[in-house]
């Protein structure tokens, strides 16, 4: 039974723990998802939305608190600025947890910890301009080859 304990030790040295989830809360913050195993994923949230109700606040306090956390103050701006108001309007529940299924090597649940608002980027809209672009240049290209003629 779990009665009693406050968090999911995953099997490691308090060290090895403590600086995998600051790695993991930095790289979520980072890039605004990140694939992980389930267990993990469910510490790190913990961890990373306390970041962001600490975050909501911008104050001098909240920031050195946030800056104990994470080593990196680039990443720590972004939340202060970029990440937190988005979520303004939102009294918890940041991120979101989606399953992918399991891993082959160990059977290992496998999901993915995205930030609520998270947009995904599938690239169409870029790729077709880019495409139009090409076609537009190419077609200028034949024609001035063609006026030569």
């Amino acid at each position: 039974m779990k009665h009693k304990r406050g968090f999911n030790p995953l099997g490691m040295m308090s060290a090895h723990r403590k600086a995998m989830h600051r790695n993991m809360v930095t790289s979520l913050f980072k890039q605004e998802r990140i694939r992980t195993t389930k267990a993990k994923a469910l510490e790190v949230r913990r961890t990373a939305e306390k970041m962001i109700t600490r975050a909501k606040v911008d104050s001098v306090h909240n920031r050195r608190i946030v800056s104990a956390r994470l080593y990196d103050e680039a990443i720590v701006a972004k939340l202060f600025t970029a990440i937190a108001p988005r979520m303004k309007e939102r009294n918890g529940g940041y991120t979101r947890i989606i399953k992918l299924g399991e891993r082959k090597g160990d059977a290992a649940e496998v999901v993915i910890l995205e930030l609520v608002d998270y947009k995904l980027d599938t690239g169409d809209g870029k790729k077709k301009a880019k495409k139009e672009k090409e076609k537009s240049t190419d077609k200028k290209a034949s024609e001035g080859s063609n006026k030569g003629k």
